[in-house]
């Protein structure tokens, strides 16, 4: 069996250049690969183009990358906790493009299938339809949306073997399934790294073969977007 495990994010990273395309799993701040962004923002690599359901926060997440101006253009969904997320895009120097959360996902997963494009009804009948194909199935109309395509994909999950075979715990799941395998080369850290065989073949939710390294991350912060709490009575 080829053994994906490498030693460090250092070596999970060989090759991430300028002017790239990224994917990051991660739903807000969970489930995102901490150790893979605090990497990419020490080799402060520039002109990125983000695919990510969000953009993080001013301090941590994508948002780090946002600050040292190392991304030329975020594909997301949701980019509402992001101050200097806004500043860019208002000022013009950022590109964004925003789509319906269901059709991220759906590029995404279809990147990993292997399929060119699908059709959603989401978005017909609005900016998002503007110039692309639409079609009509069933008295239904639909929008042509291209699968994304991407040099790396940096996912996190919960376990994972040397074979890259993952599990991931609770809302962590998230986008990261779907960004796994698509894109060229998919990067996932761990925060339990165990050997082949180890983990139960029933509760595996991305099989190896969508993974090309795997590593077990230092510690996670695991931060908490918006702190809701309970006053004492």
């Amino acid at each position: 069996m080829i053994n994906k495990k490498v030693d460090s994010v250092q070596e999970a990273l060989q090759g991430v250049q300028d002017n790239m395309t990224f994917m990051f799993g991660g739903f807000g701040l969970s489930g995102i690969a901490e150790n893979s962004i605090a990497e990419l923002v020490k080799k402060n690599i520039k002109g990125l183009t983000c695919i990510s359901n969000n953009a993080g926060v001013d301090d941590f997440g994508l948002g780090l990358l946002l600050h040292q101006k190392q991304v030329k253009k975020m594909i997301s969904s949701y980019v509402g906790e992001n101050a200097e997320f806004e500043r860019q895009m208002l000022s013009g120097e950022l590109d964004v493009e925003l789509i319906p959360q269901g059709t991220l996902a759906e590029r995404c997963r279809a990147a990993q299938a292997g399929f060119p494009a699908i059709y959603t009804p989401a978005g017909y009948g609005t900016e998002v339809a503007e110039g692309k194909e639409t079609r009509e199935f069933d008295g239904k109309m639909y929008v042509l949306e291209h699968a994304f395509k991407a040099d790396f994909a940096f996912v996190k999950a919960w376990k994972g073997d040397a074979a890259g075979n993952l599990i991931f715990k609770g809302t962590a799941r998230n986008f990261n399934p779907n960004m796994c395998g698509a894109a060229k080369i998919t990067v996932a850290e761990v925060e339990e790294l165990v050997p082949v065989g180890a983990l139960d073949p029933n509760q595996i939710h991305i099989p190896g073969i969508f993974v090309q390294r795997i590593f077990q991350g230092a510690k996670y912060e695991k931060r908490i977007e918006q702190r809701t709490v309970r006053q004492r009575s």
